[in-house]
């Protein structure tokens, strides 16, 4: 139900922000706007105000603005609900507006969507500040993860303190993951103590590789006890807040997680404890308990073992004034942005498989994990998303807005636009161009899920 719930509150946010921008710039250049739309279709529930109508129709995949000029004929009007009950001001029909004007319509929706993301982030920078962990130290390197022409990460060891990448200074481990998904290839990790660079071939388009890269790092701290949850092993074992782990079945533990991967797979079993407490060892015996969840690598669910503890890491949280988060923000939405139109460019050059394109299932599944992470997660999703569809909205296709922009640019050379004709059949192309995406995408995620299902 979070899920279902999630998903309609990202996807109607995201629809209505898009529509307000082309409604309100309509109104703001002296558009007459018929009909504002949340999704396509007849209306479930419909109102009149003023000199326009407002929809709230049965098929959710997107909204529209109808406005006086803008063609009702074909697959497009259909889809639209057919004609608008409401007298048409010829003087002011969208058509007969200067370029410019119309251009700023159909700008608008996409403008909306990116301020939308750099509201979201600026707020989350200002209220509840950035998350930093203060740390470049490699704790592990999943070899099994590593993607083709990333082996080479392999060579890093416990302990490893990447000061570089790609010539850019990185202070956090933020900062790694960052330049790792976004800097061009080839990578080149520069390492404390180390005379080379390791080099890593992983293109930049190939978001996939890239996350693969991510997590297959892990970032390394002590492993000191900051919480002890009350009636949990950890608890009734006798551990306490400020104890070092220093020994766990007899083998040196020397960070959370060496520690932390032991206990998961020590389901019942007990673990001999030695802590480091008020200048002693102190020895306890801790066995943790069965629980359920998703593996934090293959992302299958699993039982592992559960202590009920919690390690004091050197993650902090940076607050900002008022330009600081303005600052934040932008940052975050221009990332956000880079991300996505590498995305999308290595769909195109096939850098990246269309099997990798993800659809509704697959947005409304991170929704629902983004909701359960809580409120912060869910809006820089939230923000996420919104650029998501403001670039996708510019791809040049003509039932999007930046198809409708190529007709403005082409009415602009010739002095003339395209004849009705050219463009409904150009738009009719768009649709089926788009339902084949949206088809493709929706079996993916099937595929996907039937794959999950079957591998557990």
């Amino acid at each position: 139900m979070l899920t279902v719930v999630a998903f309609l509150v990202v996807i109607g946010v995201l629809i209505f922000v898009h529509e307000a921008g082309h409604f309100l710039a309509a109104k703001a250049v002296g558009v007459q706007v018929l009909r504002f739309s949340l999704g396509f279709g007849r209306p479930i529930v419909a109102w009149h105000r003023g000199e326009t109508e407002y929809w709230i129709s049965w098929l959710p995949i997107g909204g529209y603005v109808k406005m006086a000029g803008m063609e009702d004929e074909g697959m497009s009007g259909d889809l639209e609900g057919g004609k608008s009950s409401v007298p048409v001001d010829p003087a002011r029909a969208f058509d007969r507006q200067p370029i410019w004007a119309r251009a700023v319509v159909l700008a608008a929706g996409v403008t909306m969507n990116v301020v939308l993301a750099f509201v979201v982030y600026t707020g989350l920078a200002a209220t509840v500040g950035a998350s930093r962990t203060n740390t470049t130290q490699v704790d592990t390197v999943w070899a099994s993860l590593l993607p083709k022409g990333g082996e080479a990460l392999a060579q890093l060891r416990q302990g490893d303190r990447i000061v570089a990448i790609n010539g850019d200074t990185v202070r956090t481990w933020e900062d790694v993951l960052t330049e790792l998904a976004t800097e061009p290839a080839p990578l080149r990790i520069a390492v404390a103590g180390r005379p080379a660079p390791i080099v890593l071939d992983v293109p930049r388009g190939d978001q996939e590789a890239r996350g693969a890269l991510l997590r297959a790092l892990e970032s390394f701290f002590p492993c000191r006890i900051d919480v002890v949850t009350p009636g949990l092993p950890a608890d009734r074992a006798g551990l306490k807040p400020g104890d070092l782990v220093v020994r766990a079945n007899g083998d040196t533990v020397l960070s959370w997680t060496q520690f932390t991967r032991l206990v998961r797979r020590s389901v019942h079993r007990p673990v001999a404890v030695t802590v480091w407490r008020d200048g002693r060892t102190v020895d306890v015996r801790l066995v943790p308990e069965r629980q359920f969840g998703p593996d934090p690598h293959t992302g299958a669910e699993v039982a592992y073992g559960f202590a009920g503890i919690g390690a004091t890491t050197p993650i902090t949280r940076q607050r900002f004034g008022v330009i600081g988060a303005i600052g934040e923000g932008a940052r975050n939405t221009v990332t956000s942005a880079k991300l996505i139109v590498s995305i999308v460019r290595g769909l195109f050059t096939g850098e990246l498989s269309l099997r990798q394109l993800g659809g509704p299932i697959a947005i409304g599944q991170q929704s629902g994990q983004a909701a359960r992470a809580g409120l912060v997660s869910f809006l820089a999703f939230l923000a996420l998303i919104s650029i998501n569809l403001a670039i996708l909205n510019l791809l040049p296709v003509p039932i999007l807005d930046g198809g409708q922009l190529m007709f403005l640019a082409a009415e602009a050379i010739r002095r003339q636009p395209l004849s009705l004709s050219v463009r409904l059949r150009l738009t009719q192309l768009g649709f089926l161009f788009i339902i084949g995406l949206l088809l493709l995408a929706t079996s993916n995620d099937l595929i996907r899920i039937f794959n999950s299902v079957f591998h557990h």
